[in-house]
């Protein structure tokens, strides 16, 4: 007996209740499918979602279910970005995956089809798949275009930065401005929303060719459609999430995330997801996976072609299908085959060679933003995991977006206690080639983790820092970033970490070919490895913490809960004791 006909045995209620919502007496006896979405008005990646949602009660009726949709709309990431509001974007993930949890639970649901796209909405709806274990469907939200001349939203913080050093006329950065979203839809650039949606189809949990799909499009429709009718059939065959969520399918998307130089963030909710799932996350065998695996993708902000078009060239399939021989093809997936059943169906169909059609008229070719295995941009993948005395816990780079030959930085330390007194040092000409910026007490305990996107702007967008700057936080950074930025580095500052007692002028080394974040020097003069250590023992003996920032609200519990960023930075509730 399916779990929702249990309950309306337990509960009299439920059935005059729904039949208030408008189901009818035959619909209380189907299946019960829950669509947990993000629909809203809150940003152009949600506010298009309630059409998926219809389209998906369609999929539900025609398989035979009812289906009910219930939402806890997401926060932007670029409408909080470089305020206060940044804070709460890592939190907005928990409370996301509380809201699905709570709606699915409450609701004596039999399978849930989470309907989202951006980038604290994915991971959170993962971790709610993986607590509630209950068979699911992922319909990606799509991407939106680009506007003239292939405008993308990462660029307009750069041409704030140019507008603020006086390269670029004010009349001009606002008409750009206006025009970098021209409609639904995530972002085009392979940030965190577009990094996410790949990884589903890594993971096994969307439908093959679902992410990055435009946003407005008939196919999106159309693929909801299917979303739902293969969400009935894993209700009907009883598969739960963790039959496809497992430690083999978090590899596949390891493997997949490196090939694409896919968002760091993600190094936060897959080791949330993991921990969530009560399975391992090995960093060794994330720097194994990214050594091991050739970068085969370049579109913004790592390269210059908008990711939109990503999908247009064969999407995650394509890109799949060119690292099958290193992925894990048995995981069993959403449509109830194997991954590389999926893949081998796909490519029998002709369906990656017809993709390839989208791309006329475009101006641009395949191989610009895709390539194979043998002829890749870069022969090892996006990411690399430092650790050293800076950071014992260790630290997380984006390889893929430094310059070739520029992997190995040495220089003094410009320490900040947070990232606007960096901005403006960025901008007063404070900052110089050759410096190491460090910004610290901005991890989970701190302050919820915010992004230093308008920093690395900063850098980026002036000729003489760029590359020629590393920047190195406790805090994390949008998938949009570019440069030389060291995140993540546990343990954070205001736990302890060494961060908290590096002083202007220390001379710090990063080096991401031996990955390494160290102190190696104070006072003007180089230190050994020991003395090294020793120096930052004795300054922590004398290091106070700082005093919680928040005392009410949802940072205040978040800052309070948060467990460190290798960890993934989720909530976990403290031990109890007896008393």
């Amino acid at each position: 007996m399916l779990h929702s006909q249990r309950m309306r045995r337990m509960a009299p209620e439920i059935d005059p209740l729904r039949l208030g919502t408008g189901w009818t007496r035959a619909d209380l006896e189907r299946p019960w499918l829950l669509a947990a979405s993000v629909a809203g008005d809150s940003h152009p990646g949600s506010v298009h979602l309630e059409e998926l949602e219809r389209e998906a009660s369609l999929g539900a009726a025609a398989a035979g279910c009812v289906l009910a949709r219930y939402r806890c709309t997401d926060i932007c990431d670029g409408i909080a970005q470089g305020t206060a509001g940044m804070s709460y974007s890592l939190p907005s993930r928990e409370v996301i995956a509380y809201a699905a949890e709570m709606h699915a639970r409450a609701g004596h649901f039999d399978g849930v089809l989470f309907i989202s796209g951006c980038d604290k909405a994915v991971p959170g709806h993962l971790l709610a798949a993986a607590r509630l274990d209950l068979p699911a469907v992922f319909v990606p939200g799509g991407l939106m275009g680009t506007g003239p001349g292939e405008l993308t939203l990462e660029r307009v913080a750069t041409l704030h930065a140019r507008w603020r050093q006086g390269a670029l006329a004010q009349a001009e950065y606002e008409a750009k401005r206006e025009l970098a979203c021209p409609g639904c839809g995530s972002c085009a650039f392979l940030g965190t929303a577009a990094t996410g949606q790949l990884l589903l189809e890594a993971l096994g949990l969307a439908l093959p060719g679902s992410a990055l799909v435009p946003a407005a499009s008939a196919a999106a429709r159309q693929m909801t459609r299917a979303a739902a009718g293969a969400l009935a059939r894993l209700v009907r065959t009883g598969v739960g999430v963790r039959r496809i969520l497992t430690q083999r399918a978090l590899e596949n998307a390891l493997v997949l995330h490196a090939a694409i130089g896919g968002s760091t963030n993600y190094l936060l909710h897959l080791p949330a997801l993991a921990e969530e799932l009560e399975l391992p996350f090995d960093w060794e065998r994330v720097q194994a996976i990214n050594d091991a695996t050739p970068l085969l993708a370049l579109v913004r902000p790592n390269g210059e072609v908008p990711a939109n078009l990503l999908w247009h060239a064969g999407g995650a399939p394509a890109l799949l299908w060119e690292l099958r021989e290193r992925l894990h093809l048995d995981c069993l997936t959403v449509t109830g085959r194997s991954l590389g059943e999926n893949l081998e169906e796909l490519a029998k169909s002709g369906w990656l060679e017809r993709q390839a059609g989208y791309l006329q008229g475009t101006g641009h070719r395949r191989e610009e933003f895709l390539r194979s295995l043998a002829d890749p941009f870069r022969p090892q993948g996006g990411l690399a995991v430092l650790h050293g005395n800076l950071a014992p816990g260790g630290a997380v780079i984006k390889r893929s977006s430094v310059a070739q030959g520029r992997e190995v930085f040495r220089g003094p330390a410009r320490v900040f206690d947070g990232q606007d007194p960096a901005r403006e040092a960025v901008f007063a000409g404070r900052i110089h080639p050759g410096d190491v910026l460090v910004i610290r007490y901005e991890g989970p305990r701190a302050d919820g983790m915010p992004e230093q996107f308008y920093v690395t702007e900063a850098i980026s967008a002036h000729p003489e820092l760029n590359d020629s700057v590393a920047l190195v936080t406790d805090g994390r950074f949008s998938g949009a970033s570019r440069g030389p930025n060291v995140g993540h580095v546990s343990p954070e500052a205001a736990l302890g970490g060494p961060l908290a007692v590096l002083e202007e002028g220390d001379e710090v080394l990063v080096d991401l070919v031996q990955r390494r974040l160290d102190l190696v020097g104070s006072s003007g003069k180089p230190l050994s490895a020991q003395e090294a250590q020793s120096l930052l023992e004795g300054r922590l003996a004398a290091w106070h913490p700082p005093k919680p920032r928040y005392h009410r609200g949802l940072l205040a519990i978040y800052t309070a809960l948060a467990l460190p960023a290798h960890r993934g930075g989720g909530m976990a509730v403290p031990e109890r004791g007896d008393g």
